[in-house]
């Protein structure tokens, strides 16, 4: 048991040491400044990830993890979606390749933009009321309705699919919703539910065109996902209570007086987010946010955009279209 648990802070440790190393390494050799946070970002998704295969290897019960991610979210808003999310590094890594191959995006009218955003609450609801409308449709006069015992007991759990983002493409299991390539086991978020719940017959081909569909639009249009996501939604939403909009730590900050509304930063942003360009000055408290400071970074005008922590400035936009001065 010693022994297990002592394996098991190394191996934690190893992961930590191999992030920190990659973001020195980044931040001593990366000179364009345009890119270095999408790096360090990155760098920190592959840990996240390698750290949730790692955990679901475990027999942890899921909802401590949710449990644990929506305390950080009330802490640092919606970081988890921006920086740690499995779902949103396979977004980020089709964004590379379209970069690569020189595909332009398709953005989205603002107003569908907004609608999708504002979306993810009903798509939220629906997940939170379908027990219940399970147990109405039940037209068993029991106490307690069988359909309802059985679909509580089963796999489809209210958390089950508030994590499913939450869940590598390389899993440590086999089954349902899987597939086996030379001993290594992919997945999809949502996959496993679909199957499982609707039924394998049925639930495989839902499968397969939530998948195609998700990563063909995950394609062309940046983060499509992010922008109706009901794991997104329910974070953002811890922060939108009365006494909460105040309580996260790491929220992006403007100065008008150095803004020149270039645009810039409603242009890169992943998801559409307008106020960063609207707003006049100061905190940016929209939840449609994931705080990834793509915006941040890219802003040419010397501290216009901040990244902070409290009070404390983790990082400022910087003139990077000036040639960095070697001393």
């Amino acid at each position: 048991m010693v022994g297990e648990i002592i394996g098991d802070i190394l191996r934690l440790t190893v992961l930590a040491g191999l992030g920190i190393a990659g973001i020195v390494a980044i931040l001593l050799w990366k000179k364009n400044l345009a890119t270095r946070v999408t790096f360090m970002r990155f760098v920190i998704q592959a840990v996240a990830f390698t750290v949730l295969f790692y955990i679901f290897s475990y027999s942890v019960p899921m909802l401590y993890l949710l449990i644990a991610v929506f305390g950080l979210s009330l802490f640092l808003g919606r970081f988890f979606c921006g920086w740690l999310c499995p779902f949103g590094l396979i977004m980020d890594l089709e964004i590379m390749v379209r970069k690569a191959l020189k595909i332009r995006h398709r953005p989205l009218p603002d107003k569908l933009n907004i609608v999708l955003h504002k979306s993810r609450y009903v798509i939220l609801l629906v997940f939170l009321l379908l027990p219940a409308v399970f147990w109405i449709l039940d037209s068993q006069e029991v106490m307690v309705s069988p359909l309802m015992a059985q679909l509580l007991a089963g796999h489809y759990r209210v958390y089950s699919v508030i994590l499913d983002p939450m869940v590598p493409f390389i899993v440590p299991w086999s089954g349902i919703g899987t597939i086996n390539l030379a001993s290594i086991n992919f997945s999809y978020p949502y996959a496993q539910n679909i199957v499982t719940f609707i039924g394998e017959n049925i639930g495989i081909y839902l499968a397969t065109i939530f998948v195609v569909v998700t990563l063909i639009g995950g394609f062309l249009i940046r983060r499509v996902w992010c922008r109706f996501c009901p794991t997104g939604a329910s974070i953002a939403a811890i922060n939108r209570f009365k006494g909460f909009k105040r309580v996260p730590l790491l929220y992006v900050e403007k100065d008008e007086e150095k803004c020149t509304k270039c645009g810039v930063c409603k242009r890169v942003c992943s998801v559409q987010v307008n106020e960063v360009y609207e707003q006049k000055s100061g905190r940016i408290g929209t939840s449609q946010c994931m705080l990834c400071a793509r915006c941040v970074e890219m802003c040419p005008y010397e501290g216009a955009l901040k990244l902070k922590l409290g009070n404390k400035t983790v990082f400022h936009s910087r003139n990077w279209l000036e040639p960095p001065k070697v001393e």
